[in-house]
């Protein structure tokens, strides 16, 4: 049984009377569409062009070791999934459109540091820089979409935006890898400056101002949110790489509990909570979160490995690996289709655990690739991931928006993007992680020892032996396989609990 929310009670509406008469409700036009998607294939396009651009910098003068590529990938990611909920609840609070500005100028400047970044740690922080800016952004674009719109129009919306979450993945490989072609590492930041700052006119010129609705700015919350989640992340990426007894990991395995379980017992108590822990309560809220968690964990971790793989493994440059992953945006971009067609004739639930099982078995395909693996076995694989994840991902999406009231609209499209985003997090942190465990311990004996490689990159650079060079190859899809099959039987698993939470559409 759904538990009411303390701020969605009529009580709380007269306590908190909106400010001014809400805008009447309208079908979002054309151009603020284009906006609203060009600043998600933005901030989600920016995760997959890293990863495309790994092996450029793991080579590059900076020599980042494994650890730091992961936190180069997935320190944008941490940041943003952890301030995705207090940046949709300021944006209710402090007005959508100027949130979205605000997100879109941090963003941009996150880039221009990584551009110029003199050494490995201050790339990281000016990833994180643009995950903060990332994290004003995604929630906010589905708000704005979504604002005053019927049920109908709205459910048009979501699946649009969902759909443009999973295709900016792919379009982010595809331009990812031309900067790197044509450039290198460094390039793919410069040219995202002038792209995001001709997303931030257009928004300037034709995104809606809409009404602000109260919110709680929660500052405590927020932070007790943000950091909890920033150490919990922390031990899944440096854990398995460091070591679970190292003082670090602990420390942060503490700490995350310690700062959850306050953020927890402190939203429990509050008159308005900027995250009511009761919303997991809900069915539709939890199989929504969980499955769009595991979902894009999923397709994230194998965006980690695309990159890798198509360029070490078959000897392709950034740019043909990237339009190599144009089946993945086809599938992504069919997959919604497919989705409303088998929920006519099977229902909501079914569909879902269809679209989630598709996905976990394109990922026993790819487990399956080596050197020596046709690239059309390969793309099978990753187009199976893709349509799966397009499959399910808008009907989650819908569950979860549809279950909460249109006042917490942006609160409620951060809930769905932070479950996105973390998902993606572990996603990349537990692929990187066992790869290179993999990896490490599959080299030949002449390149093992105190000082062996941890990346591909390291280990090709120390040996001009064909042989040897075939043997790191191995021990890298050695660790794809396993990372893979990993992903695949974890998902599967969270597939049929997902189905048996989500409530059947009335």
């Amino acid at each position: 049984m759904d538990h009411a929310l303390p701020a969605d009670s009529p009580h709380a509406a007269s306590r908190h009377p909106p400010p001014g008469p809400a805008p009447l409700p309208h079908r979002p036009p054309a151009l603020t569409t284009l906006a609203m998607c060009l600043c998600v294939t933005l901030v989600i396009g920016m995760v997959s062009a890293v990863n495309l651009a790994i092996p450029d910098l793991s080579g590059d003068a900076l020599r980042p070791s494994a650890q730091a590529v992961v936190w180069v990938v997935d320190g944008y990611v941490v940041i943003f999934a952890c301030l995705l909920v207090p940046a949709g609840a300021l944006a209710d609070r402090r007005g959508r459109k100027g949130t979205l500005m605000c997100g879109m100028g941090v963003f941009t400047l996150g880039a221009v540091i990584c551009a110029a970044a003199p050494h490995v740690a201050v790339l990281i922080a000016g990833r994180m820089i643009s995950g903060v800016g990332a994290a004003a952004v995604l929630p906010t674009t589905l708000a704005l979409l979504v604002e005053g719109l019927p049920d109908r129009a709205r459910r048009k919306a979501v699946a649009v935006w969902a759909s443009m979450t999973g295709l900016a993945a792919v379009l982010g490989n595809v331009g990812g890898g031309a900067a790197i072609e044509y450039g290198s590492w460094r390039t793919l930041f410069l040219c995202l400056v002038p792209l995001a700052l001709c997303a931030l006119l257009l928004v300037a010129a034709v995104a809606p101002v809409t009404a602000r609705r109260p919110s709680p700015a929660a500052p405590l919350a927020a932070a007790l949110l943000t950091t909890g989640f920033l150490a919990l992340l922390y031990a899944i990426v440096a854990g398995p790489q460091s070591g679970w007894s190292d003082p670090p990991v602990p420390a942060a395995c503490a700490a995350a509990i310690v700062l959850l379980t306050a953020w927890a017992r402190h939203e429990l108590r509050a008159r308005e909570p900027l995250l009511d822990p009761r919303l997991f309560a809900r069915p539709a809220v939890r199989a929504g979160a969980t499955g769009m968690a595991a979902l894009f964990a999923g397709m994230f971790g194998l965006f980690y490995l695309n990159g890798q793989y198509l360029q070490y493994a078959k000897g392709y440059g950034p740019l043909e690996a990237g339009l190599r992953l144009l089946p993945m945006a086809a599938a992504l971009l069919a997959g919604p289709r497919l989705g409303l067609l088998i929920e006519r004739v099977c229902g909501r639930r079914v569909t879902v655990l269809l679209g989630m099982l598709v996905l976990a078995a394109g990922l026993c395909v790819v487990s399956a690739a080596d050197a020596r693996t046709p690239y059309a076995l390969y793309a099978l694989g990753a187009g199976l991931t893709a349509l799966g994840c397009g499959t399910a991902s808008p009907l989650l999406s819908h569950a979860m928006m549809s279950a909460l009231p249109a006042e917490r609209a942006g609160t409620g499209s951060a809930l769905q993007s932070l479950a996105r985003e973390l998902g993606s997090a572990v996603g990349i942190a537990v692929t990187g992680t066992i790869t290179t465990a993999v990896f490490t311990a599959r080299l030949p004996a002449q390149l093992s020892g105190a000082d062996r490689p941890t990346t591909v990159a390291e280990a090709v650079a120390r040996t001009s032996d064909p042989r040897l060079h075939r043997a790191v190859v191995d021990a890298f899809t050695a660790g794809l396989h396993i990372a893979t099959s990993a992903l695949s039987a974890a998902i599967t698993l969270v597939a049929f609990a997902v189905a048996k939470w989500l409530p059947p559409e009335r």
